[in-house]
C-alpha cells in the first residue's frame, strides 16, 4: 500500500509538472527577438526582428557567425551590402574589420617571437631598420617594446586612423609614423610601461618592424603566418583592396546613410585597421586560439604564449585581445570609416560570436550579442538598465549654455520640457539627455554618459567618455 501511495504521489508531482519547451537556437528565432541594449527601469521593453532594427537604425547590412561547442553553429547575412546595386549581405560578404585587425596581426607577431625572429621585451629600435622611433626624455630608462605595443602600455601617440579615400595619395609607413599622412606623428609621449593608452600608432610601428625583419610585404607575412594556416583564405590585409575582391566587398556607409567616398576607405596602417574579412573567417582565428587554450592542440603559437596573450594587464588588455570583465571572455571591437565590428570568444568554453556591419552606427551589434548570449546561456552580456529621475529645473537651468568639448568642438545645452537637450555640429540631430542623478545624464539611444561638475560653486565642467569640456556662455545667471 505504501509503495502504491508513493508511486501515485510521484506521478502527481512529476507527471503533472509543466513541461519546458526546448529553447529555439535557430538564427531566425534569435534574430526575431532583439531588444534595445539600453532599457529604462519601469518601461515596457520592445522586441524587434533584425530587419526591423536595421531599418530603424538606418544600418544597411549585418553579418553574424556563431560558434557553439567549438563548431560553427550558424552564419547569416541580413540587409544590403551595396544599396545602389541592391546587393544583399551574405556570409561571404567582406567587411573591414577595423581594430579587430590588431589581435589577428598580434598573432603573427607572437609567431615570430616563438621563432626567435622578434623579441617581446627588447627595444623595438633593435629590429627596426628602415626607420627608428626617436628617443626622448621618456625613453631614458624605459623603452618601447613589442610587449608594450601589443598591450598598449608603450606610451605612444595616435590612437586611431581615419583612412584615405580613393584617389588620395597613400603615404608609406614611414610617412605615417612621421606625421606626413593625415594623422600626427607617432612618438613616445609618456614613460613606456607606466600606464595604459590605446595606440594604433604602436601597431603601425609593429607593422614596420615585422616587414623590416622579414623583408616581405605585410599582407604576405599575414598570409603566410596566420591567414593561410587558419584557413582564412577569403581574408586579406591588402590595401587598397585588390580588384579581385571588389564583388565580395560591402560598401561602407555613414550613420546618416551616405555612402563612403569610393565605397570604402583605404588603410595603409594595415596591422591597426586594414583587415578585410567575414565573421565566418574571423571565427577560424578564434577557433585557432581556443583549440590551443582549451584543447591543448598544437597551433600557431604555444600554449604558454597563448596564456600570456590572454592574461589581462593594464585596463584588462592582453597581448592583442582585450579581456572581458572577470575574464569571462576575450575579443576586440573594430571601427573603420563606414564599418563597425565586434568579436567575442568565451575564455573557458569553446563558444564565440562575431558581428560586422557596413555602417558607422554599430548600435545593433550589442543587441545581437545580448540576444545570442541570452539564448545560449553564455555569461557576461546583458542589457544596461538605468533608472531615470525627474530633473530639478534649477539644475537644468544651471547647465544651460554654450560649451566647448575637447577634440569635438562647440555644443549647446538647453533645458526644455524638463529635459536637457544637446546640439552641435558633431551630432546628426539634437540629443535628449535623461537624468540618472543631479550630475549624471545619458543619451537614451546609446547610453553615453555625460557628467557635470562645479568649480567656484557653478556648474561649468563636463566629462563625456575620455573627453572633457567647459562652459563658455551661460544662458541664465
Amino acid at each position: 500500500m505504501l509503495k502504491r501511495f508513493i508511486s501515485l504521489l510521484l506521478i502527481l508531482l512529476f507527471g503533472c509538472a509543466e513541461k519546458k519547451e526546448p529553447i529555439n537556437t535557430s538564427a531566425d528565432a534569435i534574430m526575431s527577438a532583439l531588444q534595445p541594449t539600453l532599457q529604462i527601469e519601469g518601461d515596457d521593453v520592445p522586441t524587434y526582428t533584425i530587419e526591423e532594427r536595421l531599418r530603424m537604425l538606418n544600418i544597411p547590412g549585418i553579418s553574424i557567425a556563431v560558434v557553439v561547442d567549438g563548431e560553427l553553429a550558424w552564419a547569416r547575412g541580413y540587409g544590403i551590402a551595396d544599396s545602389a546595386a541592391n546587393k544583399p549581405v551574405t556570409p561571404e560578404t567582406l567587411f573591414l574589420a577595423g581594430s579587430i585587425s590588431k589581435p589577428v596581426a598580434a598573432l603573427a607577431a607572437l609567431n615570430m617571437v616563438e621563432e626567435g625572429r622578434l623579441s617581446l621585451d627588447e627595444n623595438v629600435n633593435t629590429g627596426l631598420v628602415s626607420w627608428k622611433l626617436p628617443d626622448n626624455e621618456f625613453t631614458i630608462d624605459e623603452k618601447v617594446t613589442l610587449r608594450r605595443i601589443l598591450n598598449h602600455t608603450a606610451g605612444l601617440t595616435v590612437w586611431g586612423f581615419p583612412g584615405y579615400d580613393k584617389g588620395d595619395t597613400i603615404p608609406s609607413m614611414i610617412d605615417v609614423l612621421d606625421g606626413k599622412g593625415n594623422t600626427d606623428s607617432v612618438r613616445v609621449y609618456k614613460k613606456p610601461g607606466e600606464s595604459w593608452m590605446y595606440s594604433g600608432g604602436g601597431y603601425t610601428i609593429m607593422q614596420l618592424l615585422m616587414t623590416d625583419v622579414e623583408r616581405k610585404p605585410f599582407p604576405t607575412i599575414m598570409d603566410e603566418r596566420v591567414l593561410t594556416p587558419l584557413g582564412m583564405d577569403k581574408s586579406t590585409y591588402e590595401n587598397p583592396l585588390p580588384a579581385v575582391y571588389h564583388t565580395l566587398a560591402a560598401t561602407g556607409y555613414r550613420a546618416n546613410g551616405r555612402e563612403v567616398e569610393g565605397k570604402w576607405p583605404i588603410y595603409p596602417e594595415m596591422a591597426a585597421a586594414g583587415l578585410w574579412t567575414t565573421p565566418s573567417q574571423l571565427i577560424r582565428y578564434v577557433q585557432g586560439i581556443q583549440n590551443i587554450y582549451l584543447k591543448n592542440e598544437k597551433g600557431i603559437i604555444s600554449k604558454a604564449l597563448t596564456l600570456e596573450m590572454l592574461t589581462p594587464g593594464m585596463n584588462n588588455h592582453g597581448l592583442g585581445p582585450g579581456i572581458g570583465k572577470d575574464e569571462l571572455w576575450w575579443g576586440h571591437g573594430g571601427a573603420d570609416e563606414g564599418f563597425r565590428a565586434q568579436m567575442v570568444a568565451w575564455k573557458n568554453q569553446p563558444n564565440a560570436i562575431v558581428v560586422m556591419v557596413n555602417s558607422d552606427n554599430g548600435t545593433i551589434i550589442n543587441e545581437v550579442l545580448i540576444a545570442i548570449a541570452k539564448t545560449y546561456g553564455w555569461p557576461g552580456f546583458g542589457p544596461t538598465i538605468k533608472k531615470v529621475i525627474p530633473l530639478d529645473p534649477s539644475i537644468g537651468q544651471a547647465i544651460e549654455g554654450d560649451w566647448e568639448i575637447d577634440r569635438v568642438g562647440p555644443a549647446r545645452l538647453s533645458f526644455e520640457d524638463g529635459h536637457l537637450i544637446i546640439t552641435g555640429s558633431f551630432l546628426d540631430k539634437p540629443v535628449v539627455l535623461l537624468a540618472e542623478n543631479d550630475s549624471t545624464f545619458f543619451d537614451r539611444t546609446d547610453g553615453q554618459q555625460i557628467t557635470f561638475s562645479k568649480t567656484e560653486g557653478k556648474i561649468n565642467r563636463l566629462r563625456v567618455g575620455q573627453l572633457s569640456g567647459k562652459k563658455t556662455i551661460r544662458f541664465q545667471e
